[in-house]
């Protein structure tokens, strides 16, 4: 989609520091970090928010979610993490391509900001 910073990731014309590819996802490095490891999980294809999946779309995220545990262990996540998605302006979602956000390396706190 124009405009779209991660798409452009996608397409690399935009740079990042990949953590793991394959057909369907993209995992980077988020360039604001919140905790010791901070990686966005991505759908290559574009889809907008959780507000947009459906049946044509809902494999791919299903598909993050089976790689989610493998990138976590190889980003050495072994004590757990947190997987968090925003949904929209009043989600506080501020790039409008669906991504998850993982979080971990250090003991989290239990209340979400």
């Amino acid at each position: 989609m124009e405009n779209c910073v991660f798409c452009g990731i996608v397409s690399g014309s935009i740079p990042s520091k990949k953590v793991y590819e394959d057909e369907l996802i993209l995992a980077f490095y988020d360039l604001e970090p919140q905790a010791p490891v901070h990686v966005l999980v991505i759908p290559k294809q574009h889809i907008a928010c959780a507000d947009e999946v459906d049946e044509s779309n809902s494999a791919v995220i299903a598909h993050i979610f089976e790689k989610i545990p493998v990138i976590a262990k190889s980003l050495g996540l072994t004590n757990g993490y947190r997987i968090v998605t925003n949904c929209g302006q009043h989600g506080c979602q501020s790039v409008l391509h669906m991504h998850f956000h993982l979080l971990g390396g250090e003991q989290l706190h239990g209340q979400m900001a």
